[in-house]
């Protein structure tokens, strides 16, 4: 999946403002302008459509752990590098979200896939472990369906 639609999907699910989305970037001492995040925002087919790098999608996801749940006391350190996958992306929307097992169940239902307990847990291992099951994109972007429907806040009349 690219960067810029799952910022969108994630944008859109949980339904956050541009002022909350700059706000995590400067949560994580990230200068992001106004216009840029625009560029970001954009579909792929729009005038002055930007790519947003593996790092943008990172520091935000950084950022949303700390806008959600306050700022961590034991960060690590920003020397190494971690490659962005599908598995960290939802393994910091978790954290932010503070989901536990039953809500991560009923997100992925949402987004018609049903796991059993264990391939979930397999979602969540570290890669060295001997159960850990990467996250398709498929499985992933069924994840951020599941995400929209279960924040969804329908018409009120």
């Amino acid at each position: 999946m690219n960067t810029n639609d799952i910022l969108y999907k994630i944008q859109k699910s949980l339904k956050l403002s541009k002022k909350e989305i700059l706000k995590t970037y400067e949560l994580e001492g990230y200068n992001m302008s106004d216009e840029h995040l625009d560029t970001l925002l954009k579909k792929r087919q729009d005038k002055g459509f930007k790519t947003c790098s593996y790092e943008e999608l990172g520091l935000f996801l950084d950022g949303l752990v700390t806008l959600k749940r306050g700022p961590s006391p034991k960060k690590p350190s920003d020397d190494e590098a971690v490659e962005l996958t599908n598995n960290l992306i939802l393994k910091k929307l978790r954290i932010a979200l503070e989901l536990k097992e039953p809500e991560t169940e009923i997100i992925f239902g949402l987004g018609e896939v049903s796991l059993s307990k264990q391939e979930l847990k397999s979602l969540f291992r570290k890669e060295t472990h001997k159960n850990f099951k990467a996250c398709s994109d498929e499985l992933f972007n069924a994840f951020l369906d599941g995400l929209d429907e279960f924040y969804y806040v329908g018409e009120v009349e």
